[in-house]
């Protein structure tokens, strides 16, 4: 972890009201400021700034536009700062799960879900690098990522945006991201949105509510993992009430996110998540995004005046915020004065096609019609309006804010122009159809040797699916495909589950998600067997929408509406996602973390040793039985003694393995005592003693390529 614990040192700054004005406006020698003395600590760096700050100086801190444009005096309903103190950076935020949105000449990448769909950490690592790279170059030194819920139900609109179901996959996953982006020592990363932010249908009114055992083992975990694993700069507090109170005001931004997780950067808002001042304040809100709304110089010189708060925690936030600035290197490297016209390159481009190369998902295979082996002759149709550029093409994460432009992508690769390039490299020719009328569809699938038919799902911000059903038409299309040519493949570009009402009637299905700019070769080199699909699902797949956990009770989703506010039952409590369709009973369509491959993979000889305490280590003999290479995600789960309460097995690790024809290879995976102490991967959260704990028992253990995995050993702690 880059960052170092600030602890006590917040509260040196109490007397902060009684320090002299800044000095002069403009600074002819930033090396005369000790917070601009690198030698120093960035801790000790941002006391001395602050010491030198007027009270309304430090005011500026806690709201993200005074804090980032230091010599902006006035803002809207007659809001004024003295200016800033000198040698303070200019810091532009930008949103980024996906790429740096709403800007030109930048890469877009996959959707955050096809990132978690490689259980890759050293590629989303890599990913996240390259935003960094290309926000500073555009002049942003702050990205609002990764993103992180807990896919409580998939019709949450946002589930492009998020890392699946899983607390340490989404974890895990999320750290590598923010450990890229910090990386690069001149921008800051940001986790969001904390916490149980599970839903967009009424966001801003509704209260998420849950028992504490629920809130810390499936909401709270993932955020802990990665501020324990990456540092992140800052964190963001979500729209969203949790049992009653609004999440920017909440006391478990202390309780949980700073004292017992030790996150020692910044807790920021969302747009518009502030509901008020002191009790914002107070319970670990540090800074208001956009401009100054709650955190303005009257309101808070009004609650200091009625007791409500104290400088030592006005103080505490903003120097928060400032260390954090100074940690990411913000003040050490101003941002270039003039934005790059174009900072997507070659290798940027490399690592978004790999992400969708790695992230997309083989969900069926029969009689190996995948992948297509063209000959000279051969006729290959694709069939679906998001094949092509030129009708409503799913680049990223589409139809933010109503706008199909989130991520410019004027470097799309559509995968009709990427299928038709590699087909002709065969000898083998390309056929289109838009699949607006299914039965000219038909048509065009029946005169050619094999049919790639399209389906879509369009889900953004601001609104919630209303069903799992592919849009456009989009079953009825792949039906009619489907009867006329029986070698039919289906490509999904969707951000969430589907249902699929016609999965018995085609050979072969992959899950694309929503592919970047470049999922054109990327699913063509997938299609034609250049790449072996390695993906695996980071959320199930249910058969139907009324399998979900919260199906078939208002109460839990939509939630019931009581006094204006929704109030939504987490009465599920811990059976989240695969952990509901296990303790359920129920089959679901795709289980989490299936994805198939052009080989095979066999299990065997697993071993489990260790006291559960200080290590485990989980060995087993992986065998390739096919005859490819092949890439397999090995997955490892444990289920926890019964008198844990616990409803099912977790996942507790994995491991990328890559093996030739024939070959075996025994994998270990090592879980050390500050995995089994900081992820809980043997543990479970105990309310009565305010903590987590192992419990003595037999713990039995599976591996295998996906959550139903069934080779089994045992593991009894003491």
């Amino acid at each position: 972890m880059r960052s170092r614990r600030i602890g006590a040192a917040l509260l040196l700054l109490a007397p902060l009201a009684a320090v002299v004005t800044a000095g002069p406006a403009l600074a002819a020698d930033c090396s005369t400021y000790p917070w601009m003395d690198e030698r120093r600590s960035p801790e000790q760096r941002a006391r001395a700034l602050l010491a030198a700050s007027s009270p309304h100086q430090i005011y500026r801190w806690l709201v993200e536009q005074p804090a980032n444009n230091p010599r902006q005096t006035q803002w809207a309903g007659d809001v004024v700062y003295p200016v800033q103190v000198p040698c303070t950076p200019t810091v532009v935020y930008t949103d980024g799960p996906d790429g740096i949105r709403f800007t030109d000449g930048v890469t877009a990448f996959p959707a955050t879900i096809a990132t978690a769909a490689t259980w890759n950490e050293r590629l989303a690592y890599v990913k996240g690098a390259a935003q960094a790279d290309e926000g500073y170059r555009k002049g942003k030194n702050v990205i609002l990522a990764p993103g992180i819920a807990s896919g409580r139900t998939p019709l949450s609109g946002r589930t492009p945006e998020y890392l699946g179901e899983d607390a340490l996959l989404s974890g895990l996953m999320a750290a590598a991201g923010a450990r890229g982006v910090q990386s690069d020592d001149r921008v800051l990363a940001t986790l969001k949105h904390y916490v149980a932010n599970e839903q967009e249908l009424d966001r801003q009114t509704s209260s998420s509510n849950a028992d504490e055992r629920t809130l810390r083992q499936v909401y709270d975990l993932p955020f802990e993992i990665a501020a324990k694993r990456a540092g992140p700069a800052s964190i963001m507090c979500s729209y969203n009430q949790v049992n009653g109170i609004y999440a920017c005001e909440h006391p478990r931004q202390n309780s949980v996110l700073k004292d017992d997780v030790g996150f020692d950067g910044y807790v920021m808002s969302d747009f518009g998540s502030v509901h008020s001042t002191a009790a914002s304040l107070v319970n670990g809100l540090d800074q208001e995004l956009n401009r100054p709304i709650w955190f303005t110089p009257a309101r808070l010189d009004a609650a200091l005046a009625a007791g409500q708060i104290t400088r030592a925690r006005i103080g505490a936030a903003a120097l928060r915020v400032v260390t954090a600035y100074i940690r990411g290197g913000l003040f050490d490297h101003p941002l270039p004065a003039t934005p790059v016209a174009d900072v997507s390159t070659p290798a940027h481009k490399t690592i978004a096609r790999t992400v969708a190369e790695q992230g997309a998902v083989l969900l069926k295979n029969v009689n190996s019609t995948l992948p297509i082996k063209p000959g000279e002759g051969t006729t290959i149709a694709v069939i679906g309006s998001t094949a092509s550029e030129s009708a409503h093409s799913v680049c990223s994460l589409p139809w933010r804010f109503g706008n199909p432009t989130t991520m410019r992508c004027e470097d799309l690769v559509t995968p009709l122009a990427g299928i038709t390039a590699r087909a002709a490299r065969a000898g083998a020719t390309v056929t289109y159809d838009n699949g607006g009328d299914p039965a000219a569809a038909a048509v065009t699938a029946a005169g050619a040797d094999i049919a790639v038919v399209f389906g879509y799902q369009r889900a953004g911000e601001f609104s919630d699916l209303a069903d799992l059903r592919l849009q456009g038409g989009g079953d009825e299309l792949i039906s009619a495909v489907a009867a006329a040519n029986p070698r039919t493949v289906v490509v999904l570009q969707t951000g969430s589950a589907v249902e699929m009402p016609w999965l018995d009637q085609v050979p072969a299905v992959l899950q694309n998600w929503y592919g970047g700019e470049q999922m054109g070769p990327a699913l063509a080199a997938l299609l034609f067997g250049d790449v072996n699909p390695s993906g695996k699902l980071p959320m199930t797949f249910p058969r139907s929408l009324a399998d979900t956990p919260t199906a078939g009770d208002i109460a839990r989703y939509p939630g019931v509406v009581v006094d204006g506010i929704r109030q939504v039952s987490y009465s599920e409590g811990l059976q989240v996602g695969y952990r509901w369709y296990a303790a359920r009973g129920v089959d679901p369509l795709f289980a989490f973390g299936y994805g198939l491959s052009y080989t095979s993979f066999a299990y065997r000889d697993l071993e489990v040793t260790g006291d559960g305490r200080d290590g485990v280590r989980i060995r087993f003999r992986l065998t390739n039985t096919g005859k490819r290479w092949g890439t397999e995600v090995a997955q490892a789960y444990v289920a926890l003694p019964s008198s844990t309460g616990e409803p099912a097995k977790r996942l507790v690790g994995w491991s990328r393995v890559t093996l030739g024809p024939g070959r075996s290879r025994t994998v270990q995976i090592d879980l050390n005592r500050s995995d089994l102490a900081d992820l809980h991967l043997l543990q479970y959260f105990d309310p009565a003693r305010s903590g987590w704990v192992t419990a003595r028992g037999a713990y039995g253990f599976t591996v295998g390529g996906s959550s139903t995995a069934t080779l089994h050993d045992t593991l009894h702690v003491r």
